[in-house]
């Protein structure tokens, strides 16, 4: 009965999203051939033996994309978890503590957020070694700001509210508002925004592919494949579009569960507040 209430489109979103995590967790059971396994000519059509073509240089487009979203995922997936962490963190600590330890965390981040991200991450992953951890590091600390700033700003919100200052009555101390009152008040805001920021992880990561800071061959990253399929483009070869499609429609799916979470939380708090 639960699965009636979910949106058409939300419902179709779980099911693309869904789609997407198999085939990044069994892409080695799934794929037809291995991820840099050359096994035709250059950017042949579509057939039997390639569903989707070959790239550049001869290899399964289909296997590509396949190990291409087990990449894309799992790098994201590392990179907003870590933002997450981070942002939350430092943003509830810095809304509850409030004078000089929330003046301080307020202005860093405000010094990071007034430079571009993309400039700042090709400028650090210019000089650092091109790994991944140094990549899902890179990512996470810069996208930690604007989770600072929206975990900061609902931790301000409930910090006043009328359980919260009962706590403090009590003398709980501020780990324990942090924890027990602040953090679970929060969450339903937070997850909502966490397909929204993976999301952009994705976008991010992609075009540090496309310029060459990404994921390096021969690895397989959708980025990564319109950056070594846009040649084709011109001769109407469309090996290129076909990672950009996949892009688009995990974003499109994420972002429609995404945004039936955020509604449902809404409307139950809004009930909450009627009753």
């Amino acid at each position: 009965m639960r699965l009636l209430r979910i949106p058409p489109g939300a419902f179709i979103g779980m099911i693309v999203t869904g789609v997407f995590v198999l085939a990044a967790v069994f892409a080695p059971l799934i794929a037809p051939y291995g991820m840099a396994e050359i096994v035709g000519g250059v950017w042949e059509p579509m057939s039997s033996q390639h569903w989707l073509g070959t790239d550049n240089l001869g290899r399964d487009l289909l296997s590509r994309i396949i190990y291409g979203a087990r990449t894309t995922l799992a790098i994201a997936a590392a990179a907003t978890l870590l933002s997450f962490f981070l942002g939350a963190s430092l943003g509830m600590i810095a809304a509850e503590a409030r004078g000089l330890v929330d003046q301080v965390l307020s202005r860093g981040v405000d010094l990071l957020m007034s430079i571009p991200t993309l400039i700042f991450a090709l400028v650090v992953l210019s000089v650092m070694p091109g790994t991944i951890p140094t990549l899902i590091l890179v990512m996470g600390i810069l996208d930690s700001t604007r989770v600072f700033r929206l975990a900061r700003a609902v931790a301000v919100d409930i910090r006043v509210m009328d359980y919260v200052e009962a706590a403090k009555l009590r003398g709980e101390g501020r780990f324990w508002i942090i924890t027990r009152e602040i953090l679970p008040n929060a969450l339903s805001t937070l997850v909502a925004e966490f397909g929204l920021r993976f999301i952009f992880m994705v976008l991010f990561l992609s075009a540090l592919s496309f310029l060459g800071l990404g994921i390096q061959p021969p690895e397989a990253d959708w980025g990564g494949m319109v950056k070594e399929n846009k040649a084709g483009i011109v001769f109407g070869i469309p090996a290129a579009l076909v990672p950009a499609a996949m892009i688009a429609l995990l974003a499109i799916s994420v972002n429609l569960v995404a945004d039936w979470i955020l509604n449902r939380t809404s409307n139950l708090k809004g009930s909450g507040a009627d009753a």
